[in-house]
């Protein structure tokens, strides 16, 4: 070959270096993301996002009238509960007082019995305060309720007399009340004290 040709190979070489460091390169295609939004959706109209759901759920009205109703009952329960409770402590300090006075009020009755037993001490004066006084405490107790018990000629009752004799007695039915030692008293169907009584056997 000669230096000409070979000149002429060399530069149709370097040509097609040259024409090929001048392609462009293409770049490769994105990958697309799964879990990426696509720009492209378009939200139908009036759609919400799902997390707002219970943010903008209205809750329900509460029912003020069932509440009220509720209230209104409880209280009225709340008020009787209170009057029973006041109720029975009133009677327990009326029973507790009466207990204590009646032994005093036997002791009266004794002392005008005694005196009155005398025969110059029969119209006395001082007899007729002393009864006055007693008739007094007697009708004190009956305002609050407490009720003197002379059951003589009744039938016997356990749970309001006590039994300290028994005698036979002509033309009185057997269990029937013939003697009143000691009155008993009450205080509706409270018993403060059993009458003491002789019952007929």
């Amino acid at each position: 070959m000669s230096a000409d040709a070979r000149d002429q190979a060399d530069v149709l070489d370097e040509t097609s270096a040259d024409a090929g460091d001048g392609v462009p390169e293409v770049p490769a295609p994105p990958v697309a993301d799964a879990d990426a939004p696509d720009a492209g959706a378009v939200e139908p109209a009036g759609a919400e996002p799902a997390g707002d759901d219970a943010a903008t759920t209205p809750e329900p009205e509460p029912d003020y009238k069932d509440q009220w109703l509720r209230a209104a009952a409880e209280l009225d329960n709340v008020r009787k509960r209170a009057r029973r409770d006041v109720a029975i402590a009133d009677g327990r300090g009326v029973s507790r007082l009466a207990r204590e006075l009646l032994p005093a009020l036997d002791n009266l009755d004794r002392a005008l019995a005694s005196a009155e037993s005398q025969p110059e001490n029969a119209d006395h004066h001082l007899t007729d305060g002393i009864r006055l006084v007693q008739r007094e405490m007697a009708g004190a107790l009956e305002r609050v309720g407490i009720v003197q018990d002379l059951p003589h000629g009744e039938p016997f009752d356990p749970h309001r007399h006590e039994a300290v004799a028994q005698q036979p007695a002509d033309g009185v039915e057997s269990g029937t009340i013939v003697e009143v030692y000691q009155p008993g008293y009450h205080l509706g169907d409270d018993v403060l004290r059993a009458a003491k009584v002789v019952v007929a056997g």
